[in-house]
């Protein structure tokens, strides 16, 4: 069974930082690529961060770029977000995804973490 669990979401104030992590099993972890996205209240969900099956390639939503870091350990099979420079305007639920090499969209998710940031 596969499951992508997110962690790291909480409370923060605007310029601060936050590390968000997700644990991946019940698949081949470098067989995909993985993401995150966000969704605010009232908003639709967005593309946030992917990194490639092998780690080398990476790819940004321009409002988050220069400021979040994407990365994966193929040791523990997990996916980081690195959130630095955090405006109120990352106010969201952040979703952990993955899609197997070759597909177009992502079809595997996760149950969501709450990020909030005060001003």
């Amino acid at each position: 069974q596969v499951q992508l669990v997110e962690f790291g979401g909480r409370l923060v104030e605007a310029g601060g930082s936050l590390r968000l992590s997700c644990a991946a099993s019940g698949l081949t972890f470098s067989n995909y690529v993985m993401g995150w996205f966000r969704q605010a209240p009232g908003k639709e969900r967005e593309f946030v961060a992917e990194i490639n099956w092998s780690g080398d390639s990476t790819r940004y939503a321009e409002s988050v770029k220069g400021r979040f870091t994407i990365s994966r350990d193929f040791a523990n099979n997990t996916v980081c977000l690195q959130m630095n420079s955090l405006k109120p305007e990352d106010t969201a639920v952040y979703y952990c995804a993955a899609k197997r090499l070759g597909l177009y969209r992502y079809h595997l998710w996760g149950q969501g973490t709450q990020v909030t940031v005060s001003s």
